[in-house]
């Protein structure tokens, strides 16, 4: 079972080799291949996590959740995909069109982008970069432009406001987010996420740099822009925020994105502080699936646990707490270091 999907990987290029392809052509087919199964499994995977959210949103408010459509209301997200897909796509007649149509594509194209570095279990990764840390937090960064183009391409001041905070929200959040990814690398002297899981091949890095953890905790929270920091989209306040103007499988995909995103999120996690695909008896790419969805239930759990919380508290607590608390452990995490090497550990 351990190597299950690395044999399919290699078995497919030996056949195209055989076939009388060049061995660079080969490489490309079976990327492109790749690419095919993550869109495959990120779509299925967000069909269980939409269940999973609301059987956990129902269990803490002490509601049933869905259970009407098949066993344990399991196709209700089916039957919600089949309606949004049915729904009529409508475009205001003031909307700039083209930022408006390709924002929602955009999005979600990025977010898929970032499962290239992420091992899926030993030798189980797309492309390992060197700089596979700083690779994944450049193009998540990215998302802020999508989510600035669906409010500005909106034509809506609703819209437009929402994309600001979101904006605002996540740019503030990236800096902590990226202070407290520094200190495991500095212990694992690596960007590269499988260097980064050998080196916590005797303790984990959530032991070693537990305040990172937290930090990193909330930061994605912010970031994901899920609850209680959800502020961009405040039905309450901004009608759904950036995505008012959004109908049918263009509102969708946005939805779909942010399900990527958590996804992607969670597993890189589960590689930096959790040990990634480390664990006994199972097989690697199990061991991963399994962190990685124990970091969702969390997530999904925070969310239906605390209230929203206010803007600009948000905002302080990230410039004024979470900011220099990374600092510190950054500085502190340099000094064990030395002291470390002066001792010839």
């Amino acid at each position: 079972m351990e190597n299950w999907f690395v044999n399919i990987a290699h078995a497919l290029t030996n056949w195209l080799t055989g076939l009388g392809l060049s061995a660079g052509w080969a490489d490309f087919i079976l990327l492109v291949v790749q690419w095919v199964f993550i869109i495959i499994i990120v779509t299925l995977n967000v069909i269980v996590l939409i269940w999973l959210e609301r059987k956990i949103s129902g269990f803490i408010q002490q509601r049933l959740g869905p259970n009407r459509l098949g066993p344990f209301g399991m196709f209700q997200t089916i039957a919600d995909a089949i309606k949004l897909l049915t729904k009529e796509d409508i475009i205001p007649s003031a909307t700039d069109k083209l930022i408006f149509r390709t924002a929602p594509m955009f999005f979600i194209i990025i977010s898929v982008m970032l499962y290239v570095v992420l091992p899926m279990g030993e030798n189980m990764v797309i492309v390992d970069l060197n700089v596979g840390v700083f690779y994944f937090i450049s193009v998540g960064s990215l998302t802020t432009i999508c989510l600035l183009m669906a409010g500005w391409g909106s034509n809506n001041k609703w819209s437009l406001l929402g994309a600001m905070r979101s904006v605002a929200q996540m740019i503030s959040y990236e800096i902590p987010l990226a202070f407290s990814l520094l200190g495991v690398i500095m212990i694992a002297g690596s960007m590269r996420l499988s260097d980064i899981v050998a080196a916590q091949s005797n303790v984990w890095f959530i032991v070693l740099q537990p305040v990172a953890f937290i930090v990193y905790f909330i930061a994605a929270t912010a970031e994901l822009n899920r609850g209680p920091f959800d502020m961009p989209e405040a039905e309450q306040e901004l009608t759904a925020g950036a995505y008012t103007e959004y109908t049918g499988m263009r509102w969708a995909l946005f939805f779909l994105a942010e399900y990527t995103n958590l996804v992607a999120v969670s597993a890189l996690m589960s590689t930096l502080f959790l040990g990634g695909w480390q664990g006994p008896f199972l097989p690697s790419w199990l061991w991963i699936i399994i962190k990685t969805y124990l970091v969702m239930i969390v997530f999904m759990w925070l969310k239906w646990t605390f209230p929203r919380i206010r803007m600009d508290h948000l905002m302080s607590f990230s410039w004024k707490v979470l900011i220099p608390v990374t600092l510190a452990n950054i500085l502190l995490t340099g000094i064990v270091l030395q002291l470390f090497k002066g001792m010839g550990w």
